[in-house]
């Protein structure tokens, strides 16, 4: 049971989660928008390559065990043809918002991404989860005291009657993007050939960094044959495979500013559709 104080801290902690935009009213008019804010709330929140941000400092850091159980529950969704991975990361890293983007751990985030696709294609149902959370604290409610987590139940069903993608099928001893080969058709571009990254419309989900949009660059490597992420992160079984492309940019022209050498690089994968000749 919680204090009527305890509650109104909670409520007053949410609250500070308000838009990042202070001229602007919560939930505002058209007529107070302008296309730059719009595209701004469109852009999928993990695409944050480029955007201005104070220094880190990058140290090694080991994986604690729940970080690891994570990971393997993740792997075996998707080799159960639960999930695709793209659209584990849909689920897990866009469809969160930028608050918890950036205000979980990453982990968290693909943990979340779990109980998300677990209840989005009813393999358990919401009410469930939220019962099995409720006796999961309570079993741990002074903590664990050296004690390891322990699943219960441990098994339930056979999953016979689990729905599964046909992907984790036809991949089968040829892997992914391999099992695409032959696919998308011949290339509409060679090593060399100069490019320009389209501008589309970004809506939802996209692999393709702000950063790179409309910037022009040079065809490094014509890489394999597979489903844009857009179609990919959807589990559409008749996505057209197409050709991606490790894209290299000139460093100087990509940033505003750049002060380092006319001859560094940069270098991007990308799917045929966001490119154009130049």
């Amino acid at each position: 049971m919680s204090t009527a104080a305890e509650r109104a801290a909670q409520l007053e902690l949410v609250a500070r989660l308000r838009s990042a935009y202070p001229e602007l009213p919560d939930a505002p008019p058209p007529d107070l928008l302008d296309s730059a804010r719009i595209k701004a709330y469109l852009k999928p929140v993990h695409d944050v390559g480029g955007e201005p941000d104070a220094p880190m400092k990058y140290e090694n850091k080991q994986y604690e065990q729940w970080e690891e159980l994570t990971y393997v529950m993740c792997e075996v969704l998707a080799a159960r043809g639960i999930w695709l991975s793209e659209e584990r990361r849909r689920i897990g890293n866009v469809d969160v918002g930028r608050a918890e983007y950036l205000g979980l751990p990453y982990y968290g985030r693909w943990l979340l991404a779990v109980a998300r696709v677990l209840v989005e294609k009813h393999h358990v149902s919401l009410g469930e989860l939220s019962e099995r959370m409720a006796e999961v604290a309570q079993r741990y409610a002074g903590g664990l005291a050296g004690r390891a987590p322990e699943a219960q139940p441990k098994s339930h069903g056979d999953g016979a009657d689990v729905t599964r993608n046909a992907h984790h099928r036809h991949a089968v001893g040829k892997g992914d993007p391999q099992v695409y080969a032959g696919q998308a058709g011949p290339p509409r571009f060679s090593v060399g050939d100069p490019v320009v990254v389209r501008d589309l419309p970004v809506i939802f989900y996209t692999r393709t960094p702000e950063y790179v949009r409309g910037a022009p660059g040079r065809i490094a490597t014509v890489a394999y044959e597979s489903p844009a992420a857009e179609d990919e992160t959807w589990d559409r079984p008749d996505a057209r495979p197409e050709w991606f492309y490790v894209v290299e940019f000139v460093q100087s022209e990509l940033w505003d500013g750049y002060t380092g050498t006319d001859s560094d690089t940069l270098r991007t994968e990308l799917p045929e559709r966001w490119l154009a000749p130049r």
